[in-house]
């Protein structure tokens, strides 16, 4: 059987697992329970943290004495929080309490190059205001951890000493988001159970008889050695080389977090010089370092990912606008959330008709297409550093990530702008799209041509499929819709641009007041309300005044209730719908995709393309352009360095 011979840039886990291994005299070591055999070697798919670590420092001896912040507003803090300044006041009479509202959080900490004012802004009044200490909490979700544990992170910077306050199955994600910053002793304080899901005399008994106990010793224990050992071993990196048949490469590969537990190809460095021909970046440019680690992800890693996927190389240009898609907050925010966002791509442009990348019939399940989607859910591992259980969270996990194309024909036929032209690109443009889905299939079939009837049916679609489910979160989400060809053609009969039936949409897709209310109130993402002091009516006052409530006519689908008008909320809003023409030409189906935000990314060519594509048997670019009077709707957004978020080239943001 072939032999391969594993060449890691890693950390700890290496040592850990491969300690008692076997090394010749050239260091090349023998996977455990292999034979010393050696073959062609196989590189790692990880890149190096681009993160110094701080010198932390040291703990408190007492809270005498002491000013102290209390901060953060998640998940039931409106209990916690002054639970916990009572408790510290009458141990500590002469210590001194900020809240939240004197001086602020740092929300998530920034990485680097990005500057944001919060983070500034809670730092300065640390320092203003002389702090000591800071509580910050508390942790209860994908996104709201990490949030919290920002507030921790800028206090460490400023050498104050930090405890955040974290759900069990967040505990890991909040000491991952500090690690990733470059604080590597980080202490949590972990509280027993779901925050939301108990009740008030439940929240207070634990958090003095289980939170605060350990909110003193995280703020004045000094560091023990265990801690400071296991800080250096994740600070711990080394180069190292190992030999292993297929088999044992793949088990290595799962063991260590760099699979999906699916077979990989081994990423031999022949079959990642075939990856980096077709790309005019050097093997160790860095396309990006991506968040949540901040790893240096190069063009060689990329292709290392690539070939382990089983992508053909000539898809390299299109892994490369991926990797630099990752960078954009608007797209990369929602991943690690518990509800399970699933990142996916649109293509645009020619190369995807060269490349016979599928737009029609079961498109996403297409062996060529599904190569994409499993480069997507490598390069979260391994070029942005997204673990399951670690700061991954869905609760229930996710899809397998996918890769549709838009039917550029189509839309150019129906005189409708294909999605990248709503972005500024040009028609024979090659763009790639990055997205995220809280869903997938449960298809609407219209069964009418009538172009306002299928708006309607579709505009109903919205409602009931938003971010959150029954319409109980975030009042405003970004959707795909998905209009296979058959369909769009009948609504462009009424609708003469995508822009003019978003607008048609947006005026009908409305839900009464009262149930937006009831499925906020009582199914609300982060706190759960008092219903002794905060009522049902009151938050639908609330909710009326917050999301513009209007007396309307009953949307189409509540005609039969025979109510003349009714207080309704919007739930769609100008700029947050991609509307897509794609899927089974010959099917009259539309699917709502809610989810996060998009960005779009020009996808790179290299000078030579034409010269390889001839070489590998394709036809040329040119000939699957397409020619149309229509003009892009807005210049796209340029960006100067791809590493910060804020300023992005290549990108434009659908806003």
């Amino acid at each position: 059987m072939l032999k391969f011979c594993l060449f890691l840039f890693a950390v700890s886990t290496i040592f850990n697992a491969f300690a008692s291994a076997e090394c010749d005299e050239s260091g090349v070591c023998a996977l455990p329970g292999s034979s010393s055999e050696k073959g062609s070697s196989v590189l790692s798919p990880v890149g190096k943290n681009s993160i110094k670590n701080i010198k932390q420092p040291p703990r408190l001896s007492t809270l005498k004495g002491k000013k102290i912040a209390i901060v953060g507003g998640s998940f039931m803090a409106s209990v916690t929080h002054p639970e916990l300044k009572r408790l510290i006041l009458r141990d500590y009479p002469d210590a001194k309490i900020y809240v939240l509202s004197e001086i602020g959080s740092a929300g998530p900490w920034p990485g680097p190059g990005v500057i944001r004012q919060q983070k500034d802004d809670f730092i300065n009044n640390l320092k203003r205001l002389k702090i000591d200490a800071v509580i910050s909490g508390n942790g209860g979700c994908g996104l709201c951890t990490p949030k919290e544990m920002g507030s921790c992170i800028a206090a460490e910077y400023c050498g104050i000493p930090s405890v955040m306050i974290a759900a069990p199955g967040f505990s890991d994600q909040a000491k991952l988001a500090a690690r990733t910053a470059g604080v590597m002793l980080p202490r949590i304080a972990v509280y027993p159970g779901a925050f939301s899901a108990h009740t008030r005399d439940e929240l207070l008994k634990n958090t003095r008889e289980i939170l605060y106990p350990q909110i003193i010793k995280a703020l004045t224990e000094p560091f023990s050695a265990e801690e400071i050992r296991n800080a250096e071993k994740n600070d711990t990196e080394s180069k190292i080389s190992y030999s292993g048949n297929l088999d044992e490469i793949n088990l290595y590969f799962t063991q260590n977090g760099w699979t999906d537990g699916l077979p990989i190809i081994p990423p031999t460095p022949a079959r990642v010089a075939e990856f980096l021909k077709y790309t005019d970046y050097k093997p160790d440019d860095v396309i990006a370092a991506i968040p949540p680690t901040y790893r240096k992800a190069t063009a060689e890693l990329v292709a290392v990912n690539g070939v382990m996927a089983g992508c053909p190389p000539e898809y390299m240009p299109i892994l490369i606008a991926f990797t630099k898609a990752m960078t954009d907050g608007d797209f990369r925010r929602t991943l690690a959330s518990t509800h399970a966002w699933t990142p996916y791509v649109i293509l645009n442009g020619p190369l995807a008709r060269q490349l016979e990348l599928d737009c029609g019939q079961g498109e996403i399940s297409n062996i060529r297409n599904a190569k994409i989607g499993r480069f997507i859910n490598l390069a979260m591992l391994n070029l942005g550093g997204y673990h399951i259980k670690e700061n991954r969270m869905g609760t229930f996990g996710y899809l397998m990530p996918w890769c549709l194309v838009e039917d550029d024909i189509m839309a150019v036929k129906l005189n409708w702008r294909p999605y990248h032209m709503q972005q500024g690109f040009q028609l024979n443009d090659n763009v790639l799209t990055a997205g995220s889905s809280l869903n997938w299939g449960n298809n609407l079939a219209p069964a009418t041509a009538k172009p306002q009837k299928i708006m309607e049916l579709m505009a109903q679609d919205a409602v009931e499929k938003q971010q959150f489910a029954i319409g109980s979160g975030t009042p405003f989400v970004y959707r795909a819709m998905f209009i296979t060809g058959n369909v769009a053609r009948d609504l462009a009969k009424g609708y003469n641009s995508k822009k003019n039936l978003e607008q048609a949409l947006i005026a009908t897709a409305r839900q009464p007041l009262d149930a937006r209310a009831y499925a906020n109130y009582w199914a609300n993402p982060g706190s759960s309300f008092n219903e002794n002091t905060y009522s049902l009516r009151r938050h639908a006052y609330r909710i009326a005044n917050k999301e513009n409530a209007k007396h309307t006519s009953p949307p189409p689908w509540l005609a039969w209730t025979k109510v003349k008008m009714m207080e309704t909320v919007p739930v769609m809003q100008l700029g947050k719908t991609a509307i897509i023409i794609t899927g089974d030409v010959n099917r009259n189906k539309t699917m709502c995709v809610p989810g996060g935000g998009f960005t779009s990314v020009k996808i790179e060519l290299p000078e030579n393309w034409d010269e390889l594509m001839e070489k590998a048997g394709y036809k040329p670019l040119k000939s699957f352009y397409l020619k149309s009077d229509l003009t892009p709707s807005s210049k796209p957004q340029q960006f100067k360095n791809y590493r910060q978020r804020r300023n992005n080239n290549n990108f434009k943001r659908f806003r």
